[in-house]
């Protein structure tokens, strides 16, 4: 089986109505119906998507398409995802896809990310020495396999990530666990109830956030057990796979090309109303919108400020948006020996136009935000101290002893807003004597050279895992070890920031258990990070999705998977 590809796990697929459409004639004969399985369901999105693009250039009558009522069809790029484990899952899309697949204990209300409400948890208390949290879980739950549901699966569950240690298992370790103990300090006491103790007291609502996070997933321990391979515990098969519980599965994964998710029947809550959803990578927004006005595609992910206008005057389509978690920027490797001097740091963080590409690139999908907290968490700064000044940039390169610049390189991901931002900061910099070269590469080639910290600079986005001011201070502010091989690896280490007393500050942040002195802890570690880090913020993403007239309960969250598509559906 080719890398990036999953099997289906039924062998008898539900047959779908799939309209079939000729392009490029007046003389059209009236649209057929085939009957096709759920397997072929690709072959025929890709028929209809080239049939599509066919009649788009056309010169005679434009074809209008129509996907099924049961199925949504989405443009976004996904080319960031690398795995479909919740034990390492850590890209955007990635996480969209888990938070729609996988139930945890608890849940954020998407409408109001402070309130907190049990999952599959019935309830939980915290001991008085803040130390031990007991879940009970709701009875009679089955995972889509069918096998049943128990606080014994919720234990391996995180115990697997603690033991497997991929990228997001600090969310889990910072709590004291680790291999040696995750046993003994994560436990069922009964078939549904279990107990998750940590080594301090840290702020309660920090603990139960970082449990809605998708490392926090519950998967089927009897299944993956059974896909064991060399005591893994189904680690390379789930890759590909799916052993969860949430409203809907994972039927098929194809990277850079195709994601479907299907109804899981055995959900205990309301069914998901769709039968199946399809992701479609498409990476441009201009091709994102012609399929969308033909009706080949429910909704658009990724559109640009130029194609969202394009559409205001269209009435077959709508729009939504929302304030997101998630951040854009830009950052410095120190093992660069020109970065390690504050003043270059400092110089490029005044050869940024931020207005220039907020009002262009950045129109209507986010707002200038040069800290670490996104507006929502306890705690965020709105202080945005920078802007375009070519000559202080200047003074302070000279200030460093490199008063004719430098040259440098900059890995960037080849998907909208973040090549133009790129391009932009390219061509500001270059005015202060600084050369960049940008090198292009997909999702997953960039982030493998970002974690190795083998790049000089890196533009992306950072979404928040949980809903505490922690999951950003923790990887910003945070870098308990800066050597090659350290356990740890924030976004501090992967641009070898060294910061012993600010590591310091955060965790004396995240034992606070006073709401107004933590938030007053996280504005001074803001106020240092501006000033000093490696990172230069952007912009505060506002997420804005277009679809069809059609399509109801579109809510995008304020997290990459809170954007619940199950409670989606068409009339």
């Amino acid at each position: 089986m080719p890398k990036g590809y999953t099997k289906s796990t039924e062998s008898g697929a539900p047959l779908v109505s799939v309209p079939v459409h000729w392009p490029g004639t007046t003389n059209r004969p009236t649209p057929t119906i085939m009957k096709i399985d759920s397997v072929s369901m690709r072959r025929c999105v890709a028929h209809v998507a080239l049939t599509a693009l066919f009649s788009l250039g056309s010169a005679l009558t434009p074809v209008q398409a129509a996907t099924p009522k049961d199925t949504l069809v989405l443009a976004a790029a996904f080319d960031d995802i690398i795995t479909m484990d919740p034990a390492e899952t850590f890209e955007l899309s990635g996480g969209e896809v888990l938070g729609n697949a996988y139930d945890r204990l608890i849940r954020f209300d998407v409408q109001d990310p402070t309130k907190l409400s049990g999952d599959i948890a019935k309830a939980w208390t915290v001991s008085k020495d803040g130390k031990t949290f007991s879940f009970e879980i709701k009875p009679g739950l089955k995972f889509a396999s069918g096998n049943p549901l128990t606080a014994e699966d919720v234990a391996f569950s995180l115990q697997r990530a603690v033991l497997l240690d991929k990228t997001p298992a600090f969310i889990l370790t910072q709590f004291g666990l680790n291999k040696a103990n995750v046993r003994d300090m994560v436990k069922a006491t009964g078939p549904l109830t279990l107990t998750l103790e940590t080594d301090k007291a840290y702020a309660t609502t920090f603990v139960l956030n970082c449990l809605t996070a998708n490392v926090a997933s519950v998967v089927d321990k009897k299944l993956l057990l059974s896909k064991e391979q060399n005591a893994d515990m189904g680690y390379a098969w789930l890759k590909t796979n799916f052993a969860g519980s949430g409203p809907l599965k994972l039927r098929e994964w194809r990277a850079n090309e195709i994601l479907t998710l299907e109804r899981n029947d055995q959900y205990y809550g309301e069914k998901s109303k769709l039968v199946r959803v399809i992701f479609r990578h498409i990476k441009e927004s201009a091709t994102q919108r012609l399929l969308l006005e033909k009706g080949d595609i429910d909704i658009a992910r990724n559109l640009s400020p130029q194609d969202l206008a394009a559409l205001a005057a269209n009435p077959d389509i709508k729009t939504t948006s929302t304030a997101k978690g998630t951040l854009y920027y830009f950052s410095m490797n120190m093992k660069n020996a020109n970065f390690a001097k504050p003043e270059v740091r400092e110089a490029i963080k005044y050869l940024v136009d931020y207005a220039a590409i907020g009002d262009t690139l950045m129109k209507n999908i986010g707002v200038v935000h040069q800290n670490f907290l996104p507006v929502g968490l306890l705690g965020a700064s709105t202080v945005n101290p920078y802007k375009l000044d070519v000559d202080k940039a200047k003074g302070l390169l000279a200030k460093a002893g490199l008063p004719n610049g430098f040259k440098v390189t900059m890995d960037v991901r080849t998907v909208q807003p973040v090549q133009g931002i790129a391009e932009a900061v390219q061509q500001t910099a270059k005015r202060a004597g600084i050369e960049i070269e940008i090198l292009p590469g997909d999702g997953k080639q960039i982030l493998t050279k970002y974690r190795a910290r083998t790049h000089d600079m890196y533009i992306g986005q950072w979404g928040a895992d949980y809903w505490d001011p922690h999951t950003n201070a923790d990887t910003f502010a945070r870098n308990p070890d800066n050597a090659d091989d350290a356990k740890s690896k924030p976004l501090t280490w992967r641009n070898a920031w060294a910061i012993p007393e600010l590591t310091k500050k955060a965790d004396a942040a995240v034992l606070e258990r006073d709401p107004a002195k933590r938030r007053a802890l996280y504005e001074a570690l803001q106020a240092e990070f501006r000033k000093t880090s490696p990172f230069v913020m952007l912009f505060q993403q506002t997420e804005v999705a277009a679809y069809r007239g059609n399509v109801d309960g579109l809510k995008l969250g304020p997290t990459s998977d809170s954007t619940y598509l199950f409670s989606v559906f068409k009339r």
